[in-house]
């Protein structure tokens, strides 16, 4: 494995060298006529579709709650609003 040492600036100790030892990324060259890419696709396009098909549950259910939902929160005058213990207010 290859080491690498990285200047990390300016250190407010008083050390000789102020530098760290951090391994390279990456790996051996793939042999001549192999494919770099590739490898990784059919699994990656798994894990998209499965993505996108809870996705599209989700937004389905979603759906199905915003419509439960009512076009307006104001208090009915036949309902107590929240706190009102008494019921609703006579004229």
């Amino acid at each position: 494995m290859n080491d690498v040492l990285v200047d990390l600036g300016a250190v407010p100790m008083a050390t000789a060298s102020s530098a760290v030892v951090v391994p390279m990324q990456g790996g051996a060259e793939p042999p001549p006529g192999e494919p770099e890419f590739g490898k990784a696709s059919p699994v990656a396009l798994v894990v998209i579709l499965l993505l996108g098909l809870a996705t599209a549950f989700l937004i389905r259910s979603m759906t199905k709650h915003l419509k439960k939902v009512p076009a307006s929160f104001d208090a009915q005058p036949d309902e107590p609003a929240d706190g009102d213990a008494a019921g609703p207010k006579q004229p």
